[in-house]
């Protein structure tokens, strides 16, 4: 969780820092997407596996958020008009992609140990019926 957070403030401060030096958000784009992977990561990870406190969930969670509110105000004021409630929409329709691959990618996994189970019981079937046989035919040839 902290290596996920230290990427997230390493980018958040060079966002920042170009702002700070009169450069556009635009021109940031790569830091952003850094920014948000981490914390997407982050989040992931702490869903998964729980965190080790709760103050430490807490403190990182409040970190992100102050973050996220200067990122707003960068939004805002300094890019163009509805830069902030664009950002929010391509959030989510990069969340809903997310989901779907996901999504996607555990049907796929279960098809496959689908097919690996239908597999494994015509194999067998095909066995036990070939050894029947060759038991009828070795009882009537006696």
């Amino acid at each position: 969780m902290l290596a996920e957070l230290a990427a997230a403030n390493a980018a958040f401060g060079i966002v920042k820092q170009f702002i700070g030096n009169g450069k556009e958000i635009w021109e940031c784009g790569e830091q952003l997407a850094s920014y948000f992977d981490n914390k997407s990561e982050l989040q992931k990870k702490a869903n998964k596996n729980g965190y080790k406190s709760d103050l430490e969930a807490f403190m990182a969670a409040e970190q992100l958020k102050a973050q996220e509110d200067e990122l707003k105000d960068i939004m805002i004021y300094q890019g163009r008009s509805g830069m902030w409630t664009d950002w929010l929409n391509f959030q989510a329709e990069v969340a809903r992609k997310r989901k779907n691959e996901e999504l996607a990618r555990v049907r796929k996994k279960n098809k496959m140990k689908k097919m690996i189970v239908d597999g494994s019981i015509i194999t067998v079937s095909v066995i036990g019926l070939v050894v029947t046989v060759y038991f009828f035919f070795m009882a009537i040839s006696r």
